[in-house]
């Protein structure tokens, strides 16, 4: 790769927010190496004193290691955890109380990684809500989300409709940055989803728009934004029924602009709901 390819991709990487270069956990070398040390050793041996017959290196057992045992396990969430996070979520009567709730949580791995917690940004008592997906760079700083790039660009799609963060309230499926803003796992979402779900219904709006395949998958479990999004469908959750459209997450938007035609229909779709729910209507 030549210096000027290569400088473009450095500069991708970091437009997308990808500053570190950090697994989903610990990899101990030191126990890789001297898995692998014997085994090495043993090929070069054996090599040496049979120069008629190519040597062959030996199978790597095939019991993980430790670091290994735990990628596997946290990409599944355990019962337990996950039953935790319901009764956290469950007992926050507020929305103080959540955030509170989740500042002292310790049953998500992303928290150790992130600089801040992000809850949310907006109008607490307002009956229009965005969730998008999880938080970048810039929110991870900030402790806010949609901050950064696509943040403005938010704020220009909401103006575009006669909107701004004075009349919605605005969440995210995951609460703390992944590393390198990769994409959460199952497992991190579903053991966010109670606090979503419990901030949904602590602020009971009467429209929401989720931004993205994350929220998409976590709040509607639907799978495909491209073929779902614009669709005005319903967010059923106890006692909720809330209309509900997903669109494109403002950052692919700034990644394929072309995409933006098909934003601006999903917008009119929000305008149309809100207008239908009276959701700008203090007295209604």
């Amino acid at each position: 790769m030549d210096r000027t390819a290569l400088r473009e991709l450095l500069e991708f990487y970091d437009a997308a927010g990808v500053d570190c270069a950090l697994g989903e956990n610990p990899i101990d070398r030191f126990e890789v190496q001297s898995v692998m040390q014997p085994i090495v050793l043993a090929a070069q041996t054996e090599k040496r004193f049979a120069p008629q017959s190519e040597a062959l290196l030996p199978p790597v057992p095939r019991t993980p290691t430790p670091a290994a045992q735990a990628t596997s396990t946290s990409r599944s969430a355990d019962a337990n955890t996950l039953a935790d996070a319901e009764a956290v979520a469950a007992n926050a009567n507020s929305l103080d109380e959540l955030r509170a709730a989740l500042e002292t949580y310790e049953g998500c791995g992303l928290k150790k990684t992130a600089q801040r917690m992000v809850f949310s940004d907006g109008n607490p008592n307002a009956k229009v809500m965005l969730i998008g997906e999880a938080p970048g760079r810039d929110e991870d700083a900030q402790g806010k989300p949609f901050v950064g790039r696509s943040g403005q660009l938010l704020d220009r799609m909401l103006a575009a409709i006669g909107l701004d963060r004075s009349l919605v309230y605005i969440g995210n499926v995951i609460y703390w940055r992944p590393p390198g803003n990769r994409t959460p796992t199952p497992a991190e979402r579903a053991v966010c989803e109670p606090f979503i779900r419990r901030q949904i219904e602590l602020v009971r709006p009467r429209v929401m728009m989720t931004l993205g395949g994350s929220a998409l998958a976590t709040i509607l479990n639907r799978q495909g934004i491209m073929k779902t999004r614009g669709q005005e469908l319903t967010y059923a959750h106890g006692e909720l029924a809330i209309p509900t459209v997903p669109t494109l997450h403002p950052a692919a938007l700034l990644r394929n602009p072309a995409n933006k035609k098909l934003a601006w229909h999903d917008l009119l779709v929000l305008q149309s709901m809100i207008e239908k729910t009276r959701a700008l209507q203090t007295d209604a």
